[in-house]
């Protein structure tokens, strides 16, 4: 299936639309295949472990249960916080998780697809951008996901089970909503942490530079506070500041991006 070769100043709207579909195809192509490795690869044939979906379920649900452990003083086999109130719940959650995991691990190749179709709106000397884009885009993006699951679940985690073992609770946990929490989180930590880089792109435009987000760096934190507010579970005051302190790290950082990233007016 080729592009067309049309120039990109000369190329009709169908034309666009004809290799957008292309980048589309290729992107689904290549999760979908990464799906099926992840889900159904017979990881036990080969060094007698089980099948890669169980192994990367085991992985999802250590940053709670070592929270878990923390907590409770017990070991992890004794915790056996898991349960399922519907046949078809495991099934769907593990198929679910895989798919994730696929879209996690394609996030290089999709960039590129992303990069591939807006570059013929480029100049030539900013096409060579190409391989700091991909690179910087999905290492921020994986990058916000491990801070996700190495820091920002080992807190939320410590804050969750504190209240429940306060309370006298005993965790009964299902996987569909556990999965809706530590997708949700990986995946909301992840696009946070593109805000540099799309502060890069849009002061290299020049649709906004350094000098205006410091101006109106109180508007953005109030938002930032509003937003975490709203979208954090648990202790509210607790995780509304623990995140808003990450996006605000994160806001500064895009004001020295995009203080970098602005276009130089010649002498």
């Amino acid at each position: 299936m080729d592009i067309p070769e049309t120039p990109p100043n000369q190329m009709s709207f169908w034309e666009h639309l004809q290799e957008l579909r292309v980048r589309l195809i290729r992107a689904i192509v290549f999760v979908a295949g990464a799906f099926l490795v992840i889900y159904s690869f017979p990881f036990g044939l080969l060094k007698g472990l089980p099948p890669l979906r169980f192994l990367l379920w085991k992985w999802a649900q250590m940053p709670f249960l070592e929270a878990m452990v923390r907590q409770t003083g017990k070991t992890a086999s004794e915790l056996q916080p898991w349960a399922f109130t519907d046949l078809t719940e495991p099934f769907f959650s593990l198929m679910r998780l895989s798919f994730w995991a696929a879209l996690f691990i394609s996030a290089p190749f999709v960039f590129y697809q992303v990069w591939a179709f807006i570059r013929p709106g480029l100049h030539p000397r900013e096409r060579r951008f190409v391989v700091p884009f991909v690179v910087v885009t999905s290492g921020m993006f994986l990058l916000g996901a491990a801070f996700a699951y190495f820091q920002a679940f080992r807190f939320l985690g410590d804050i969750l089970f504190q209240e429940a073992r306060l309370a006298g609770l005993r965790a009964n946990l299902r996987l569909d909503s556990y999965l809706d929490l530590f997708l949700y989180t990986l995946l909301a930590a992840g696009l946070m942490f593109e805000l540099p880089v799309l502060s890069f792109f849009l002061a290299r435009f020049r649709v906004l530079t350094a000098g205006w987000m410091l101006r109106h760096w109180r508007h953005a934190a109030t938002l930032i506070i509003i937003a975490a507010a709203f979208l954090t579970p648990g202790d509210v005051l607790v995780t509304t500041i623990f995140f808003s302190v990450v996006l605000l790290a994160l806001y500064m950082l895009s004001v020295l991006v995009a203080w970098f990233a602005a276009p130089r007016e010649a002498p």
